[in-house]
């Protein structure tokens, strides 16, 4: 049985969001709303010195799908609506979430509990409840007359939002409804297919490298061996399993 993590090289990342647009339209998440950011494949910007001697750290960040994960140990339903795969990925099942944020109050990495010097980002969304996942696309105006609008496009396109990609998991639908949490599941729907996480099959420069961290002669292992890995707020006992390798200050 493989255990699934994840290296991102520093180096190698350009900070061109690339990661963070396939991931947006691979999962159909929503766009900004009521003050909730909807990005599951984020950025973390870490800020050391004072000025003029500032230097700053590019983090691409997601879900780190802990081994000791404690958005698990927290859900109170049984069977959990967080819970851990047989290959080490933290997965969510929308039918059981009961919306009660207690995951989100635990994770560590979630905005609340980010160490001074870095940007929030998100690990754990909330889809509001009695609010319409995504709204512009339920909305009949127009900015003018030559232009359709988002409902318009809905109805032409027969999905929403219009740029949906559909597939199928057990746990998870394509489209969350409101009134409870989503996450980064590591494209459980595609690696279960043979494929890789669309942040992975993304990026240009080949910054992110998903594999099985049990197996010996896998890429990631190979690379852990190489390089000295950083994981983020270790000192929580989480055992993160995305790492970073390398570094880049500007």
């Amino acid at each position: 049985m493989p255990t699934y993590g994840m290296v991102i090289d520093l180096l190698k990342c350009a900070g061109c969001g690339a990661c963070g647009l396939a991931c947006k339209t691979g999962n159909n998440t929503q766009d900004r709303q009521g003050g909730q950011s909807y990005n599951w494949a984020d950025y973390m910007i870490e800020v050391e010195g004072k000025f003029p001697d500032v230097h700053y750290t590019n983090y691409p960040v997601l879900c780190n799908h802990c081994a000791k994960a404690p958005c698990v140990d927290a859900c109170p339903v049984e069977p959990k609506a967080m819970f851990k795969s047989p290959e080490g990925i933290t997965l969510h099942n929308d039918e059981r979430c009961i919306g009660c944020l207690a995951c989100v109050d635990a994770c560590p990495y979630s905005d609340d509990d980010l160490d001074e010097g870095r940007s929030q980002y998100s690990v754990i969304s909330y889809n509001v409840e009695n609010e319409d996942v995504h709204p512009f696309y339920r909305d009949g105006s127009r900015i003018n007359e030559g232009t359709s609008s988002g409902a318009e496009m809905v109805e032409v396109a027969g999905a929403l939002p219009p740029h949906k990609t559909d597939f199928s998991h057990p746990d998870y639908r394509p489209v969350r409804r409101d009134g409870i949490v989503e996450k980064c599941i590591f494209c459980e729907h595609l690696v279960k297919n043979g494929l890789m996480p669309y942040c992975v099959d993304a990026c240009p420069s080949g910054a992110r490298v998903f594999g099985d961290l049990s197996d010996p002669d896998s890429e990631i292992a190979n690379l852990l061996k190489v390089h000295n890995s950083v994981r983020l707020q270790v000192e929580k006992g989480t055992e993160p399993r995305v790492h970073y390798i390398n570094k880049f200050r500007a």
